[in-house]
């Protein structure tokens, strides 16, 4: 039997009126607090307060409650029980055998951050000051995710990203690399277009540290954190407006379905950020114990201090920085948040203090970055990613001294 054009629309119509009952809408407050949040005028006030908790929580909980229950773990029971147990020690490094240099440390320290052993330096970073810091960060995040809040962010800043050739979903790895540059990389998989992608990864390598590095440096220059960030922020937007200028490719406008706020389920909840976390733990810890072994090898062979002194003249002269922040450097291809805290180490002024801790900011990502990149973007623009690192570490590291001298610090 076939229809006509009328016909058809008469039977949509009776399909219509059997099924379909109207009522009156009323507003709830779910509603009218939902309209507040993406409307820019009451928005981006609401996301300020809302990013100023999330980053009280995430210092007070995670870098300073956690911190403070697992450091008495290191400093009174395991650090003390290993350098009596560890074969060879002496009353110096030097007095001391590899094995116990590697394992232990300098025996002479007098914080974990101090000893830069496996064993000692190692496990406390990726314990006692990774793992508070990323635990602590997952939480709040998958909260504003379950409530519903990301895709209100994502439209508010939508405005803003687009002036740099990216959008709003730009914020979801941006936040994310907070935590973790390796699921922020991933996570870039949201931009619609290869130059998009690329843009993304490039300018998280360089300029957004994770919450790893953002611990650390809370114990190494908590004063200015704030400084240094507030510079990754702003460096981060100027390098991504000249890299949308020569970066070929289109960046389409946003298209994002804004979901009504609901009550989290605190049983989904604590599975996600337990699922993130035991990824975050198979991945980090091995890594920083790999890292600070292999840097303590080098160290032992003498590989650091030739670093050291043919790239004293740069350190020294461009960056204002002693040769020794070299290792650091060497050690932040592995783990960034190793190399900060190898950086407390080193006797500076706080004016170098606050340039070597931007340097390895803006440093390589760690390997496993690197990988990550390697598996989303392929050689090419593997290599592309390495050439925009150089040239920004020199370019940044270099005012960064400017600005520390012009503000007497």
């Amino acid at each position: 039997m076939t229809l006509t054009s009328d016909e058809r629309w008469d039977l949509i119509d009776k399909i219509t009126r059997e099924t379909v009952r109207f009522g009156k809408y009323e507003r709830s407050l779910k509603d009218v607090v939902g309209e507040l949040t993406v409307r820019p005028s009451t928005g981006i006030p609401l996301a300020i307060a809302v990013l100023f908790g999330f980053f009280s929580f995430f210092f007070t909980f995670g870098l300073s409650f956690l911190m403070m229950l697992l450091d008495p773990v290191f400093s009174r029971y395991l650090i003390p029980w290993l350098k009596v147990t560890v074969p060879g020690g002496g009353a110096t490094l030097k007095e001391s055998s590899l094995l116990y240099g590697i394992l232990v440390g300098d025996p002479t320290a007098l914080h974990a951050f101090e000893y830069f052993g496996v064993l000692t330096s190692g496990l406390y970073v990726a314990i006692g000051v990774v793992l508070p810091a990323v635990f602590a960060f997952y939480i709040i995040l998958t909260i504003l995710e379950d409530t519903g809040y990301m895709p209100r962010l994502v439209t508010l800043i939508d405005t803003v990203f687009h002036k740099i050739g990216l959008h709003g979903f730009a914020a979801v790895p941006m936040l994310l690399s907070l935590g973790c540059n390796i699921p922020g990389v991933e996570a870039t998989r949201a931009l619609e277009t290869r130059k998009q992608r690329f843009m993304m990864m490039a300018l998280l390598g360089v300029f957004i540290p994770c919450g790893a590095q953002l611990g650390v440096m809370l114990a190494v220059v908590p004063e200015y954190v704030g400084l240094i960030l507030l510079y990754c922020i702003v460096s981060f937007f100027i390098a991504g407006f000249v890299l949308d200028a020569i970066t070929p490719g289109r960046s389409p406008e946003i298209l994002i379905d804004v979901p009504p706020y609901r009550a989290p389920t605190w049983r989904n909840i604590a599975r996600k950020v337990w699922h993130r976390v035991e990824g975050f733990i198979a991945v980090a810890i091995p890594m920083v114990l790999a890292g600070v072994l292999i840097v303590n090898i080098l160290y032992w062979v003498g590989v650091i201090g030739w670093i050291g002194s043919v790239l004293s003249p740069m350190f020294v002269y461009w960056f204002g920085v002693p040769e020794e922040t070299a290792g650091p450097l060497v050690m932040a291809f592995l783990r960034k948040d190793v190399a900060v805290a190898q950086i407390s180490a080193i006797k500076m002024t706080v004016a170098q203090t606050i340039i070597a801790v931007t340097l390895v900011t803006i440093y390589f990502p760690c390997l496993a970055t690197f990988i990550m990149i390697l598996k989303e973007a392929g050689v090419v623009d593997l290599l592309k990613c390495l050439g925009i690192l150089i040239v920004s570490f020199f370019i940044f590291g270099g005012l960064m001294q400017g600005i520390v001298s012009v503000m007497g610090v």
